[in-house]
């Protein structure tokens, strides 16, 4: 039974990073997805444009039932001399106070749409739609952060009105006596939400993975709907639900993801570096960067001794 970890951008690890030593002995492959968004529908057989909305509502709350779902995350939005610019998305550290405080001038706009504005978690938010809204597709915030607003919101005829909606979010966000505090307190305003992931719950979603070890809702969230287990990321975890495919029956093309494409990359070598160099002397594991690079590496690989120094 293989493993895979989902890593970081390559580019993000310095040569005497022990992650590059492994590679030295591992196989290259041919590249894969690039990106978030192109890693989870690799791995996820699921409907395009991804309905981020209902998976995340199903996985947190369990009632998304048909309803159309959207996400609203949260987020910070910068002017500049050419626009306004994402800087921060859907982790704004938010209280479970301070997002109810930042909703209630939101609730009542919703209503005029007749939408509803559900505070899913602090840093998550969600809107449920009405059946039958058209929803011009909205990029996910990996393909929007730090670009200029203009570039991403819908245009023509049917987004006029989401584009007056945003509007009118961000005067009422950038209003609320709450940003002020923050930006004195030196954190980054909420002063927008990030309208993305719009869709209803797809009835399946197919997957060769056996199980993801992740603290992504939204992979968590296709796990869940895939039906395969989805544990939150600890080491231990990853340790202990990878060594228990060791004995269980084989399955064709059955393996876990372990998704450390989030994380800094000392933490790679620090917090998790004792159970990547377990799983690679004792299974055949596969490295995937977020830039797309990929290796495989076999137990026996480590007696490569001539390709450089080993793990």
């Amino acid at each position: 039974m293989s493993v895979e970890l989902w890593l970081p951008a390559l580019a993000r690890f310095e040569p005497a990073h022990p992650l590059c030593r492994l590679l030295a002995r591992a196989d290259r492959l041919d590249d894969g997805p690039r990106g978030y968004l192109a890693g989870l529908t690799a791995w996820f057989d699921v409907p395009q444009p991804l309905p981020a909305g209902a998976l995340t509502r199903q996985l947190a709350a369990g009632d998304a039932g048909s309803v159309l779902w959207m996400c609203a995350d949260p987020a910070w939005v910068e002017p500049d001399m050419n626009g306004a610019r994402l800087l921060a998305c859907g982790q704004m550290q938010l209280t479970a106070a301070e997002a109810a405080e930042l909703a209630e001038p939101l609730a009542p706009l919703f209503e005029e749409q007749g939408m509803g504005l559900e505070l899913t978690s602090p840093d998550r938010w969600h809107l449920r739609l009405p059946q039958g809204t058209a929803v011009p597709e909205f990029p996910a915030p990996e393909q929007a952060l730090g670009e200029n607003l203009l570039l991403h919101l819908p245009q023509g005829t049917e987004g006029r009105r989401w584009r007056i909606l945003q509007n009118d979010i961000q005067v009422l966000l950038h209003q609320h006596p709450l940003n002020a505090q923050r930006r004195a307190a030196g954190r980054p305003p909420v002063n927008s939400l990030w309208l993305w992931g719009a869709g209803a719950l797809p009835a399946t979603v197919a997957t060769p993975l056996r199980g993801v070890v992740s603290d992504d809702p939204l992979l968590r969230a296709l796990a869940a709907r895939a039906g395969i287990a989805h544990r939150l990321r600890t080491p231990a975890s990853a340790a202990q639900e990878t060594a228990a495919t060791r004995v269980a029956p084989p399955a064709a093309a059955s393996y876990w993801l372990i998704d450390l494409q989030d994380l800094p990359v000392p933490a790679i070598a620090g917090t998790w570096w004792s159970m990547i160099q377990t799983l690679a002397r004792q299974r055949r594991l596969r490295l995937s960067f977020a830039s797309g690079e990929c290796w495989e590496l076999r137990p026996w690989h480590r007696w490569r001794f001539w390709r450089g120094t080993g793990a």
